[in-house]
């Protein structure tokens, strides 16, 4: 992994700076609506506002919403601009690396060059766009939302902390079972393909017919781990939105709390939802484009740089 973000920021390096900067903007904004939101709810419950207050906060709230939302479409244009010169470079580099090498005897066969040209560069490349945004974006959320709940009402904070700790642990055990399949699936096409492309058709339909099942097989797998996991998940944060409602409403029969701070913090743990998805979503990617990123690598040479990107 160390590899992988060091090549990338070598690359990408004064790019990736912009990106991370409007990644903080945007996470320093997240729980900004929130407290507009919880501002409204207590003023319309205990009978101290009035119709100009409530605009004053409306306008606040949409402001703020507004804002983000750029920031959101600046961000997510030049990480994705970024990620097709990644793209663009790591198919100029697996072409000349296989074109300076053609006549060895252990070259690249073109049945493995054009998967890697064809798929593999254009979801590393991708992934790359986003390397260092994406994560800061999304952590910097959840801090700043679970940092507001927990200002609010920490018994509630502690509720929303306790939902995001077991789902990165859950990740993290089955993820390396889906990055072993995602490897073996890989060189199995790739081997599919060179048979493709080096023999007559009917010379080798049955074993490429035994690799596409195989490569089923690992799909198959693949789906039964993350799906399991998916399910795990939701159950969690399912919990943690019953647990939050059921504390939250004991909290304001006894007093100790009122109805915006509760409605604020269910609907923070909505806004956690979509971090945390996106957080392990990213993980998932960044495992998988690890494995990719070794193989990409195997047929660029060891000895080789690659260029700066544009």
């Amino acid at each position: 992994m160390f590899r992988l973000y060091s090549l990338i920021w070598r690359l990408t390096g004064p790019r990736q700076m912009i990106l991370i900067v409007l990644s903080f903007l945007i996470a320093a904004l997240a729980a900004a609506p929130l407290k507009f939101q919880q501002e409204i709810i207590n003023m319309l419950t205990d009978g101290t506002g009035d119709l100009d207050r409530l605009l004053l906060n409306g306008a606040g709230m949409m402001s703020v919403i507004l804002l983000s939302l750029g920031l959101k479409w600046v961000l997510g244009y030049s990480s994705g601009v970024l990620g097709e010169d990644v793209i663009r470079t790591i198919r100029k580099r697996l072409l000349q690396s296989a074109s300076e090498h053609e006549a060895e005897p252990h070259h690249v066969s073109a049945g493995t060059l054009s998967t890697a040209i064809s798929a593999e560069a254009e979801e590393l490349g991708s992934f790359i766009g986003g390397a260092f945004s994406e994560p800061v974006m999304q952590i910097g959320t959840l801090i700043s939302v679970i940092g507001f709940v927990t200002a609010t009402q920490p018994r509630l904070g502690l509720v929303a902390l306790a939902m995001v700790i077991p789902q990165v642990v859950i990740v993290l055990i089955t993820q390396k079972q889906v990055n072993r399949l995602v490897g073996e699936r890989v060189c199995t096409l790739r081997g599919a393909t060179d048979k493709l492309t080096a023999e007559l058709l009917e010379e080798v339909e049955e074993a490429v017919m035994a690799d596409f099942d195989r490569i089923y097989g690992f799909r198959q797998r693949i789906f039964v781990w993350k799906l399991s996991t998916k399910f795990l998940l939701s159950t969690i944060s399912g919990v943690a939105t019953v647990a939050v409602i059921v504390l939250g409403g004991w909290l304001v029969l006894e007093g100790r709390s009122d109805v915006g701070t509760l409605v604020a913090a269910v609907a923070a743990l909505g806004r956690l939802q979509g971090p945390t998805s996106v957080l392990i979503t990213f993980f998932r990617q960044l495992s998988v484009n690890r494995v990719k990123f070794d193989l990409l690598h195997s047929l660029m040479g060891p000895a080789r740089q690659a260029p700066p990107v544009a």
